[in-house]
């Protein structure tokens, strides 16, 4: 058998034991299909949900669950679920635009940290200290709700007042937000990973024999630090949705019409809760949807950690 063929089988292997341990894992399984479900009804969106998201019908206002609406309809005659069903791709487009920007931050810094040493490394994990010294969210709140009035006085001082009216910077504001902070942890995790690995005999090896530093970061010590940052990553997803939905909660990220479950629960929640409390279930549903999505994050990140690490038995 060619040396190529032996990798590929073994990288085959792999990737059975690892999907074996997520499916005879329950909790990890159910996460996995909750995730599924977000991205299908993300992608799909259009075709699922029965009315556009900022669809207005005053003769069908404040109705409850029904054929025609799944979810009921709010006080502008919204139906409910094409709203959730929408913020589902808001959510996952907030999730993967933050997570590159994590990736993009956390990986080179933590490697460079954790490679040079020296001053680089006193810069860089000074700065990841500085964002750890104040509560997560607190932060996020903090750097959204500082940078969004700027963003927007730009945007109309310079004539493009409907751009700032389409949503579009609000989605930039929450990403820049949540990307800002969220690269600290990883880069401390890289850090960590590179400091051990470059101790190894294959790094030293490169090392004598003159490969330059970036070749032996990017091809000898990331794809064998690969595994907890896919961990790491795959648990801060949930948070980053979480996130995103007190963001928008508290009027500082996607803003109404634009669908974020965060919103539709601060839409509902003053009126609701105390006006009609028989119509709770416009607070309860998105809620629950956005409690689940956290919840399947956890649960798939722990399947995967224990499918991934070696020293976690059977």
């Amino acid at each position: 058998m060619a040396q190529s063929d032996l990798f590929a089988t073994r990288r085959q292997s792999a990737q059975a034991y690892i999907l074996r341990r997520i499916l005879t894992n329950p909790p990890a399984a159910l996460g996995a299909i909750v995730i599924g479900l977000m991205f299908v009804t993300a992608l799909f969106a259009p075709f699922i949900a029965p009315y556009a998201y900022d669809q207005q019908n005053l003769d069908q206002i404040e109705k409850p669950p029904s054929a025609a609406h799944w979810f009921g309809t709010d006080a502008l005659g919204r139906d409910m679920f094409s709203r959730i069903v929408w913020g589902a791709r808001s959510a996952v487009f907030v999730i993967l635009m933050v997570t590159l920007v994590n990736l993009a931050l956390g990986i080179p810094l933590g490697a460079l940290a954790g490679y040079l040493e020296g001053w680089a490394d006193t810069i860089i994990m000074r700065v990841a200290d500085i964002l750890f010294a104040f509560p997560g969210l607190l932060f996020v709140f903090f750097v959204a709700s500082t940078i969004k009035p700027g963003v927007m006085h730009w945007a109309r001082s310079s004539g493009l007042s409907e751009l700032a009216n389409t949503g579009y910077l609000d989605y930039a504001v929450v990403i820049l937000a949540l990307g800002v902070i969220g690269w600290a942890g990883l880069a401390r995790l890289i850090r960590a990973q590179v400091l051990t690995i470059k101790q190894r005999e294959f790094v030293l090896g490169a090392r004598a024999i003159g490969v330059p530093t970036s070749r032996i970061i990017a091809r000898h010590i990331l794809p064998n630090a690969v595994t907890p940052i896919i961990v790491a990553m795959s648990m801060g997803l949930g948070d980053i949705a979480l996130s995103e939905g007190y963001l928008s909660f508290l009027g500082i990220g996607l803003q109404p019409p634009a669908p974020s479950w965060g919103n539709i629960i601060a839409e509902n929640a003053g009126r609701y809760w105390r006006q009609f409390p028989q119509m709770i279930w416009l607070v309860f549903i998105p809620g629950l949807v956005l409690a689940a999505i956290v919840f399947a994050f956890n649960f798939f990140g722990d399947g995967l950690n224990e499918a991934l690490n070696p020293e976690i038995s059977d």
